[in-house]
């Protein structure tokens, strides 16, 4: 039986040659990656002329304010000390402030008051266009633009006829930032033999020219239409990225009615308790089995090749067969996340303990430490900076993972209303969905440095 019907290439060299389509795709996919390396410098670098100018204001103003307190201040070398290495609050601060400008600027805001780039043009507008029969006469006629928001439906009047003359007067209704037709035939060339539009606004058109026409621009197809293109502005449009007050705005509609008969913060809570059972879980068996492979070399080579070979696999790869497995009730949302949160945790604790310090352990022994004691006094509290760094991992793994885990059948939680909303364009409820996700994983990040910081209080400090 045939599966693949596609040729294979011969050899590698036939496979990257840019003259077969396999090479051609090839191509195309390094063009495309350059594209997205040059915007994305363009935009990092932006972003960090930002960041300059803030370090300077904090530098020439608040710069005395931030010197090292506590341990660190005692220390006489800090540089490559990743323990000495703080964040400086007024940094994170203004890069909060730096993105919500941002966001801001590309969505026309109007928090942003007279900072503002060129926005689309909407309202009424109009260009004449003169046009040439088959006996070689000419006409010229006029034709109006309404050019309206995009959830706008504005009434416009029907173009004038006119009195004299083959050339027709003509009205297109336009939604901002998109394109319109006007067919030849709707302007005089269904009456007239030989109708072909020559000039728009007094300057000379041929097929596939463009005429600017102060507030847009209208190109003359091959068949002798009229493409009008209005002109688009610099801002993104709210269908691909809303403003901070549309988003605040379907917020708080969203905190009164919820979306599709479930609340906003039911779904939130589904999403959290999910989240929360997977890692627990993943903590719960992944810690005592990376430190059985930590210490013991008979559970060091059984599960070595499970977790090595495991623990490249993304959670997203697992889903069909989570489905095949548990069905599509919370077992498998669940069992998602767990095996999101296993290996990591496991890896995590055997490179704790693999990570003490045999000077350590040496001592113990010395002072006649049974194997119990020396797990529970030596080898658990230096293995605690490494678990709580992975715990820390697979925290946002596990966050990063709802959205797929919801999408095994889910009727509540914050990645089915993310999914839900973003089938019918609603970016606004898209990036609440986002934004709700990111605050409690930074929350549930903060509360776990917190609670490492009380119970590794020599973290950096041996």
């Amino acid at each position: 039986m045939t599966i693949f019907n596609t040729p294979i290439p011969a050899t590698i060299g036939e496979f990257i040659s840019l003259n077969t389509p396999d090479g051609g795709e090839v191509a195309s996919l390094l063009s495309t990656t350059f594209w997205m390396i040059f915007g994305i410098a363009i935009i990092f670098g932006i972003y960090l002329l930002f960041s300059a100018g803030s370090w300077l204001i904090h530098k020439l103003f608040m710069d005395g304010r931030d010197k090292a307190k506590g341990y660190t201040s005692l220390k006489t070398v800090t540089f490559g000390d990743e323990s000495a290495v703080v964040a400086n609050r007024f940094a994170s601060v203004a890069s909060v402030i730096a993105v919500f400008f941002f966001w801001a600027l590309a969505t026309g805001s109007s928090l942003l008051g007279p900072i503002q780039l060129p926005a689309p043009f909407q309202g009424e507008t109009s260009f004449e266009y003169t046009a040439v029969n088959a006996a070689g006469e000419s006409d010229t006629a006029t034709v109006n633009l309404l050019v309206h928001a995009f959830d706008a439906k504005p009434n416009m009047a029907a173009a004038e006829a006119k009195a004299s003359g083959f050339a027709q007067n003509g009205a297109l209704k336009i939604r901002e930032r998109r394109t319109a037709l006007l067919s030849s035939k709707k302007i005089g060339a269904k009456e007239t033999e030989g109708f072909q539009v020559t000039h728009v606004n007094g300057e000379a058109i041929t097929a596939g020219g463009t005429v600017d026409f102060g507030n847009g621009e209208v190109l003359l197809t091959p068949k002798g239409s009229l493409q009008v293109r209005p002109y688009g502005g610099m801002t993104m449009e709210a269908l691909y990225l809303p403003s901070p007050e549309g988003v605040w705005k379907s917020f708080v509609q969203l905190n009164k009615e919820g979306y599709t008969n479930v609340g906003l913060w039911e779904n939130v809570f589904w999403s959290l308790i999910r989240v929360v059972l997977g890692f627990a879980l993943g903590c719960l068996f992944g810690i005592p089995l990376g430190f059985a492979m930590g210490l013991s070399n008979w559970f060091r080579g059984w599960f070595d090749p499970i977790v090595e070979f495991m623990r490249p696999v993304p959670p997203l790869a697992l889903i069909p067969l989570i489905i095949i497995w548990f069905g599509i009730g919370e077992q498998g949302k669940i069992s998602l996340l767990f095996l999101a949160a296993l290996w990591i945790m496991t890896i995590a604790a055997r490179a704790g303990v693999s990570g003490v310090n045999i000077s350590k352990v040496h001592a113990a022994y010395s002072l006649g430490a049974t194997k119990r004691q020396l797990l529970m006094k030596v080898i658990l509290p230096n293995s605690l900076p490494e678990i709580f760094t992975g715990a820390r991992v697979a925290m946002g793994v596990c966050w990063g993972t709802v959205v797929a885990a919801e999408l095994v059948a889910a009727e509540k939680g914050a990645g089915k209303m993310i999914i839900a909303a973003s089938k019918f364009q609603l970016t606004d409820i898209v990036i609440i969905g986002i934004i709700i996700i990111g605050i409690i994983g930074f929350a549930i990040e903060v509360l776990m440095r917190k609670i490492e910081n009380r119970l590794i209080p020599w973290k950096g400090r041996g």
